[in-house]
C-alpha cells in the first residue's frame, strides 16, 4: 500500500495544477453532455411548455382586458348618449310644461277679465236702474212736495194737477240741466 501512496504522489508532482488530467475532462464531458441530454429531452420541453402556457395566459388576459375595457367604453358611451337623449327629453317637456301653463294661465286670466267686465257691466246696469227709479221716485215726491208748498203759499188748493205736473216737470227739467 506504501507503494500505491508513493506512486501516486508521484504522479501528482508530475501533474501540473493548471492543466487537468485527461480523465477527469473524458468524465467531465460526458457528464455534462448526459446532464445536457435530460435537460434538453425532459426539462426544457415542460419549461418551454409552461412558458407558452404563461405567455398565452398574459397575453388571453391582456386581450380580455382590452376587450372588456372597449365593451365597457362602449357602453358608457351608450350611458352619456342616453342620459344627453333624457336631458333634451326632460327639457323638452319642461318647456312644453311652460308653454301649456301660460296658455292656461292666459286663459284663466282672459275668463276673469270677461267675468270682471261682466260682473262690472252688470252692477253699472243696475246702477243706472237704480238711479233711474230713484230719480223718478224723487221727481214725484219733488214735486208733490212743490205742489203742497205752493199751496200753502198762495193759501189755495192747485185744483189743476196735469197743468201742476207739468210745471214741475218742467221745474226739475230746468234744474237738472242747469245742474249739469
Amino acid at each position: 500500500m506504501l507503494s500505491y501512496l508513493a506512486t501516486e504522489v508521484v504522479e501528482e508532482a508530475e501533474h501540473s495544477p493548471i492543466i487537468p488530467i485527461w480523465q477527469e475532462v473524458v468524465v467531465g464531458t460526458v457528464a455534462f453532455a448526459v446532464l445536457c441530454f435530460v435537460l434538453m429531452k425532459f426539462v426544457f420541453p415542460i419549461m418551454e411548455k409552461t412558458f407558452a402556457a404563461r405567455v398565452d395566459a398574459i397575453e388571453g388576459g391582456i386581450k380580455r382586458a382590452e376587450t372588456a375595457q372597449a365593451e365597457a367604453n362602449e357602453l358608457l358611451e351608450q350611458y352619456r348618449a342616453q342620459l344627453s337623449e333624457a336631458r333634451t327629453e326632460a327639457a323638452r317637456i319642461r318647456d312644453e310644461a311652460r308653454a301649456d301653463a301660460e296658455g292656461i294661465r292666459q286663459d284663466v286670466l282672459a275668463k276673469a277679465r270677461e267675468e270682471s267686465d261682466r260682473i262690472i257691466a252688470a252692477g253699472r246696469d243696475q246702477l243706472a236702474a237704480q238711479r233711474e227709479s230713484i230719480v223718478r221716485e224723487l221727481r214725484s215726491e219733488v214735486g208733490t212736495l212743490a205742489v203742497d208748498l205752493a199751496s200753502k203759499i198762495v193759501g189755495e188748493s192747485l185744483a189743476d194737477e196735469a197743468r201742476s205736473r207739468g210745471t214741475v216737470d218742467r221745474f226739475i227739467n230746468e234744474l237738472g240741466a242747469g245742474a249739469r
